[in-house]
């Protein structure tokens, strides 16, 4: 019996030693090099903006922070890689909005970001633009939306693909406005706007980066952005929000995510260090050149978000019955 105590009062030591030397370890962290794994193909404003971030955390912590991209299935290769990783915090994975619309378009196969990742920091968003070709021959948002209900299903919109943000904000535009356009999806956005210039089709919610030379060029008509503040590149142009569409929102957004267990001093590591290199000038100037807006949310706020974002585009997209491809 005495025995047994002294076997249990020497497991509490050790526990009670192994507790600090766990948050000292902790608080190491990063000891080796960081990884970014992103979804997408290099070049995106998602892997642009992961690049400025890994670059300046590396100054930072004095390690290394690699950005690898790993493409395909609408970032669920690269979603499913991480989760099933090392939950230390070294392996870190972009969330983006595909991912909240991952969970209803592809339910079976796809990578439920709000269960297998735990929120670490928003880091940013891209607003989407409602363009028009000059030949539709609306000058404004009203204009526009006149001309749909007069017309139903004839005024045609581009998207990148069936069931990627451009499509969702169409689809969102058309339920909250009462009217009906003709979504036609492309494979990418860069064929989307291609026939957008060229008139097979008259509009588009397009990212503000792909589309900034051609309405600065006059080629197209910008209408409203649909954020619910301002573009930061565009500070005159209307929301869809201010033009009588109260609560319209959609953006091409993405945050930092980590495999769920990770420790929380080490997300708090993490947080820190993020939102540190958001609030620095270099960082601000290399998003805002490349149209991307930073945004500020830690652990909570930003799973707040993820969620919001998931419950609003699994609403929509059973109303309007949108299937995967």
């Amino acid at each position: 019996m005495k025995r047994d105590k002294r076997h249990f009062m020497a497991w509490l030591a050790a526990i009670a030693l192994a507790s600090p030397l766990q948050v000292l370890a902790q608080d190491r962290f990063p000891s080796k090099p960081v990884r970014i794994v992103i979804g997408f193909t290099a070049g995106s404003s998602t892997d642009v903006a992961a690049r400025v971030l890994a670059q300046a955390l590396s100054q930072s912590w004095g390690q290394p922070v690699v950005v690898e991209n790993r493409p395909g299935a609408s970032s669920n290769i690269a979603a499913r890689g991480v989760a099933t990783s090392a939950a230390d915090g070294y392996t870190l994975f972009v969330g983006t909005i595909a991912n909240t619309i991952n969970a209803s378009m592809q339910p079976a196969s796809s990578v439920d970001i709000s269960r297998e990742f735990l929120p670490v920091a928003m880091l940013g968003s891209v607003p989407n633009l409602l363009v028009v070709t000059p030949s539709l021959g609306v000058d404004n948002f009203q204009q526009l939306v006149t001309k749909a209900k007069a017309d139903p299903g004839k005024i045609s919109y581009a998207s990148s693909g069936n069931g990627t943000s451009p499509h969702l904000s169409g689809e969102l535009f058309g339920e909250m406005a009462g009217v009906k356009l003709l979504h036609v999806p492309y494979k990418g956005s860069s064929n989307a706007v291609t026939d957008l210039l060229g008139g097979q089709v008259q509009a588009m919610f397009a990212p503000a980066s792909t589309v900034l030379p051609h309405i600065r060029a006059g080629k197209l008509k910008a209408l409203a952005s649909t954020g619910l503040r301002r573009a930061d590149m565009f500070p005159d142009l209307p929301t869809v929000d201010e033009l009588g569409l109260k609560g319209y929102e959609t953006s091409v957004w993405f945050g930092i995510n980590a495999p769920v267990g990770t420790p929380p001093a080490v997300i708090e590591v993490l947080r820190a260090g993020i939102q540190a290199a958001q609030d620095t000038a270099d960082l601000q100037a290399q998003f805002k050149a490349q149209g991307i807006e930073v945004v500020k949310r830690g652990p909570r706020e930003y799973g707040d978000y993820i969620k919001a974002e998931t419950d609003k585009w699994s609403r929509l997209i059973k109303s309007a019955d949108i299937k995967s491809e």
